[in-house]
């Protein structure tokens, strides 16, 4: 009897395994790095071309007021807490301030602990050594780079899971077919993929192919100060964004080929407004403003079969709500128990909107504060729009509604003050000061044997300065005495014999 009934039971718990390691969605995050909320056809911009992006807002919902940081690092980090960035100890984008603080917890770490395979492929910019690093933050795999800004687009270096790999092609290609070869090899369990592109971020270099589309292209949709717009630059961050479509289409379809479409979340968005002046329809702003332009994304979600195709949610959302977002939706219990500042959007993208109340989302950089609501802005310097009756902020109406705008300038203090009070670095919030993270860098843990210490990570001393204002892509030069010095704060983890090697060349003779 025992012996006819053991194949029995091990088949059904065989069986019992295999269902539950299936039962959750899978989820593609594609991130766009320095797109604007214009830089898509689905946008009404007719001078570019992104079908593969357009048709997840086509199968699924647009987020039509969905917001971003004014810059690259304080997005990413609220999108992976769904807490304001100053919480989390951001609050630059190089110099060590770009670090997630160790006691925060991202949604991948609650997909992670669900059973899910997770892998990241493109830029991080959340910190760099162990454990900051991607690969101590949920993620199984990473390859990409973490820097806030990478220099070289063609046959560039890359990290493989804390070692650097010179490789053959252009970034985003490469990155997407490592995206590829993780969903190949994890097709049949859940899996979390999040693809962070680097592009249109600078530098301006677009393969061959796209380029040529674009030289010379008419640009007839212009930025709202058509004077400050290069047009080589829009031309070459179309190129970009058309080459980012068509490995978004190439992702799509290897889902397609698995038959994975209707079983996968996927989600499109930007980390911040355009780098450069273009047409982002009539808003205000860019990159590094608190202004709509500055701020507003696009955000496409689909999940065929389970969110209703074609759905418009007009209610103000954005990167804060994905993480409570996403584990609701796979029904999956997140990490930690810090309080959260974003919201669950899945009743909106069900078209399930009738008792959403309004909310405040706050935007903050280098000391400049702007709130949205609903139906109003207040900008940085205290004036309040009308964003329904005039999206381009033209037109203050502080003095027609001076209560409305007083409520919202109380409710920007108090922010500003809770955000004050739990950041515990030596510096004013969001200052812009360029000075280095008083953070130690933390250096010997068994999980990563090897350390790396940038550039950007360091500071310089006597004649030594950076090749460049932006510390994310620079190295240091003029190193002619003696006296010079490049200095990098480190904890070490682990007592031992540490071995360094330092990068450092002459120039030609």
């Amino acid at each position: 009897m025992t012996r006819r009934l053991m194949p029995l039971i091990f088949t059904v718990l065989s069986c019992l395994l295999t269902s539950s390691a299936s039962a959750g969605p899978n989820v593609v995050i594609f991130l766009a790095d320095d797109a604007g909320w214009g830089d898509y056809s689905q946008s009404g911009n007719r001078q570019v071309s992104t079908p593969h992006i357009d048709s997840i807002a086509e199968r699924g919902a647009t987020l039509d007021r969905f917001y971003v940081c004014p810059v690259c690092s304080p997005t990413r980090a609220e999108f992976l807490t769904g807490r304001y960035h100053p919480r989390g100890g951001i609050w630059g984008t190089s110099l060590g301030q770009e670090r997630l603080d160790l006691d925060e917890h991202t949604f991948v770490e609650a997909f992670q602990a669900a059973g899910y395979a997770t892998g990241a492929f493109g830029k991080w910019h959340n910190g760099t050594q162990w454990p900051y690093h991607p690969t101590a933050r949920g993620f199984d795999e990473y390859f990409g780079h973490t820097a806030g800004h990478w220099g070289e687009y063609f046959d560039p270096p890359l990290e493989e899971n804390g070692r650097m790999v010179r490789q053959k092609g252009y970034i985003v290609d490469i990155c997407t077919n490592r995206a590829l070869d993780f969903i190949e090899r994890h097709h049949s369990q859940p899996f979390l993929c999040y693809i962070p592109f680097s592009t249109p971020h600078s530098p301006w270099a677009a393969p061959e192919e796209d380029w040529a589309r674009f030289k010379d292209k008419p640009i007839t949709q212009q930025a709202t100060e058509p004077k400050r717009e290069v047009i080589d630059e829009t031309r070459c961050a179309l190129a970009m964004v058309e080459n980012q479509d068509r490995n978004v289409g190439r992702i799509l379809d290897k889902l397609q080929e698995h038959g994975l479409t209707d079983d996968t979340i996927v989600f499109y968005f930007s980390d911040n407004g355009p780098n450069s002046f273009r047409w982002t329809g009539g808003m205000k702003g860019r990159k590094g403003s608190t202004d709509e332009g500055g701020v507003r994304s696009v955000g496409y979600m689909c999940w065929p079969g389970t969110l209703p195709a074609g759905h418009t949610v007009s209610q103000i959302c954005g990167a804060i709500d994905l993480l409570p977002t996403l584990t609701s939706l796979a029904g999956i219990d997140r990490v930690g128990d810090k309080p959260l500042d974003g919201c669950d959007l899945s009743p909106l993208l069900h078209g399930n909107d009738a008792d959403w109340p309004d909310r405040m989302l706050f935007s903050t950089w280098a000391g400049r504060d702007s709130v949205r609501t609903q139906q109003y802005r207040l900008d940085h310097q205290g004036e309040l729009y009308d964003m329904l009756a005039d999206p381009g902020q033209t037109n203050p109406i502080t003095a027609q509604a001076p209560e409305i705008a007083s409520r919202l300038t109380m409710a920007v203090a108090a922010w500003r003050e809770e955000m004050s009070d739990e950041f515990e670095q030596t510096v004013p919030l969001n200052s812009g000061r360029r000075s280095v993270d008083p953070r130690p860098l933390p250096v010997g843990y068994r999980e990563f044997p090897i350390t790396m210490l940038p550039a950007r990570d360091g500071e310089p001393f006597g004649d030594v300065k950076r090749s460049s204002n932006a510390p994310n892509c620079s190295y240091f030069v003029n190193w002619t005495s003696p006296d010079d010095r490049m200095v990098w704060n480190i904890d070490v983890h682990t007592t031992g014999r540490y071995e360094v090697m330092i990068d450092y060349t002459c120039p030609d003779s």
